[in-house]
């Protein structure tokens, strides 16, 4: 039986996640940091599928840095459940800034375990500092932001 999953957005990029014993904290549910884990995971999965990995950046010099990040836990999960990881890249200012959001949804029941929104600035690797997006980020993340969003 396939489950109908409400997405925040459209079109997300997924991977699949099984909950294992080491994922459970000392309340017998996933402790929160692997949600965190998870979602790094899924923005490097995007990212490589979109073209861009973590040798382009080093070649680059420049890197999407977080900056900020929100998480909204909604319901537990368990040892054995299988997740499904989504995100989205939800805006970009093509210059220095872009918001990437995440859902981890239940892949049996379709319940929404998770949302969370990351906002990233461009950065230059060896100092550091903030920097304007390389056109290689460019093509990348800017031609793959949905237009919606709110940096």
């Amino acid at each position: 039986m396939k489950i109908n999953i409400d997405w925040s957005y459209p079109a997300p990029f997924t991977y699949q996640q099984v909950v294992s014993k080491s994922h459970i904290d000392g309340l017998s549910h996933t402790n929160n940091a692997c949600y965190v884990k998870w979602c790094e995971a899924a923005a490097w999965r995007h990212s490589n599928a979109l073209g861009l990995d973590i040798a382009d950046y080093r070649r680059l010099d420049k890197a999407m840095a977080l900056h900020r990040a929100e998480y909204q836990y909604c319901l537990p999960s368990y040892a054995g459940e299988e997740l499904i990881v989504a995100t989205w890249l939800t805006h970009s200012d093509q210059k220095l800034r872009l918001e990437r959001q995440f859902q981890i949804n239940n892949l049996n029941t379709g319940s929404c375990i998770m949302r969370a929104k990351w906002w990233l600035i461009c950065v230059t690797l060896s100092t550091g500092k903030a920097t304007r997006f390389p056109r290689e980020f460019l093509a990348c993340y800017s031609d793959h932001t949905l237009p919606i969003g709110e940096l």
